[in-house]
């Protein structure tokens, strides 16, 4: 079994300001501003390529960018959860895998990162990252 592959909204739907070692992020479809601090912005960008498994993340993130030996799975892993929770990543299940439990709980209006239509697969609710976020405006 893969597992889930995780999709990001097209560039146009997230504003993009750089600060000084950190990220603001407007997520226009949710109206809400995300501060994140590397890998977060890079994860983005790599998923902005098309849906992938966190095996093809990793790849994709290893063909850029140099990581500490054994560590970019964990690390990528838990920026992804963060990102999952905010509503800036949402996970997409292939049509023969059942979701885990407890994944069915999704929004399908303007509540999260989307590749087109919103369906209970691909829509997430917006909560911000438990790192500095805060209500854009």
């Amino acid at each position: 079994m893969a597992g889930p592959q995780y999709i990001t909204d097209p560039e146009e739907k997230v504003r993009v300001v750089v600060l000084d070692g950190l990220t603001a992020l407007f997520h226009t479809p949710s109206g809400m501003t995300h501060i994140v601090a590397p890998p977060a912005p890079e994860i983005l960008a790599a998923l902005r390529e098309g849906p992938a498994t966190i095996a093809e993340l990793i790849a994709r993130l290893n063909a850029r960018y140099d990581f500490e030996d054994g560590c970019e799975s964990e690390a990528i892993e838990a920026r992804l959860a963060e990102l999952e929770q905010a509503g800036l990543v949402s996970r997409s299940y292939p049509p023969c895998e059942a979701q885990p439990h407890g994944e069915g709980d999704r929004l399908q209006a303007g509540g999260g990162a989307s590749s087109g239509a919103a369906s209970p697969s691909t829509a997430l609710r917006a909560v911000p990252l438990p790192i500095a976020s805060r209500q854009g405006g």
